[in-house]
């Protein structure tokens, strides 16, 4: 398949920036890219365990993370396939990739990965094991997630001739890539041989940064972030994806913040889901979430979400305010389980 960069002028007018408030106002409404939206959700192993309570139905897309290769290119990752049946059962139409990589990597893992894109041998090598994987587990596609320091020597070249194998079997390859951030060793060639990029629109501050408390995912990052990868990178509306978090940063003191799940709030007290911030804990409730997903129904092809076994199994989910907020807005996702 074609797949082309493009750098929107005139078009870009159409799609100009709203204000700055973390609720939108409903006369942006009429400014719909698409009837259609994309909703990716995230799947990390550590959740395979609520696989019954995920509702597939919802999303799209669905990513499951993190295979990452062993020194001999198998990618090690626990079985998926009660998560492929269950996901296929709920929503036949549902496109399912394994997603390589990860934020944070063990001193083995990253070796691994430096190792095998550093040669055209090595690379050649995995990926064919790659592409094996997914005709062998009835996948959709490839999502590359290998961060920062981890996007080393060969990076471009592997995305590259992925995508030339997974082509030839008519999959996709997508990746997730930060904010605000281009990475050098990310040519033009193989930025554009991904179908489309969800962008990680969280994470400005957090647990590695406890001395800087506040939001990391506020509507306005999103705002930036969306520029970023139109106006300054260069990439097409419909090749890119908003990435929400269904998890915040608890900032305990100048030397100490942790994570949570949206899900632990709503447990403390159900009107927490409708908040965004509780004392010096951070993150994103229903309100800016469904504006999230008003802003990226203007601005790009869908939303992405990190992750889904974060969320509230209830009637406070954020899974259930995106999908409630496309369905307002007239904009067609999975057109399932409607409830």
């Amino acid at each position: 398949m074609k797949k082309i960069l493009f750098i929107f002028s005139t078009y870009l007018i159409l799609i100009s920036c709203g204000n700055d408030q973390e609720t939108s106002s409903d006369n942006n409404s009429n400014n719909i890219i698409s009837e259609k939206a994309i909703v990716v959700g995230y799947l990390p192993t550590w959740r395979f365990n609520l696989n019954n309570s995920i509702e597939y139905c919802k999303i799209t897309h669905l990513n499951l993370a993190f295979a990452n290769p062993d020194a001999d290119s198998n990618l090690i990752i626990p079985d998926i396939s009660n998560i492929v049946n269950e996901a296929k059962k709920d929503n036949p139409n549902i496109k399912i990739s394994i997603c390589l990589g990860g934020g944070v990597l063990t001193t083995v893992q990253a070796d691994n990965w430096s190792n095998l894109l550093s040669s055209s041998e090595n690379r050649t090598k995995i990926i064919a094991k790659i592409t094996d994987y997914v005709l062998n587990n009835n996948l959709d596609g490839v999502d590359v997630d290998l961060e920062w320091q981890n996007v080393t020597d060969g990076y471009s070249e592997f995305v590259i001739g992925l995508n030339d194998e997974l082509d030839k079997h008519s999959k996709i390859i997508t990746a997730a890539l930060p904010a605000k951030t281009r990475y050098d060793k990310l040519n033009d060639k193989a930025l554009n041989s991904f179908d489309f990029i969800n962008i990680m629109a969280y994470d400005f501050t957090g647990s590695w940064n406890p001395a800087l408390p506040g939001q990391h995912s506020s509507l306005n990052h999103a705002k930036e972030s969306i520029d970023f990868w139109i106006n300054t990178v260069g990439v097409s509306p419909d090749k890119l994806t908003l990435g929400v978090p269904f998890y915040g940063y608890d900032f305990q003191s100048s030397t100490k913040a942790n994570a949570f799940t949206f899900s632990s709030m709503v447990s403390m007290n159900s009107s927490y889901a409708d908040r965004d911030n509780v004392g010096n804990k951070y993150y994103n409730g229903r309100p800016t979430i469904k504006s999230k997903v008003k802003l990226a129904s203007s601005k790009v092809s869908g939303s992405m979400i990190w992750e889904l076994g974060q969320d509230s199994f209830s009637q406070y989910s954020l899974l259930k305010a995106i999908d409630e907020e496309y369905s307002r807005l007239g904009i067609e996702t999975t057109n399932l389980c409607k409830n």
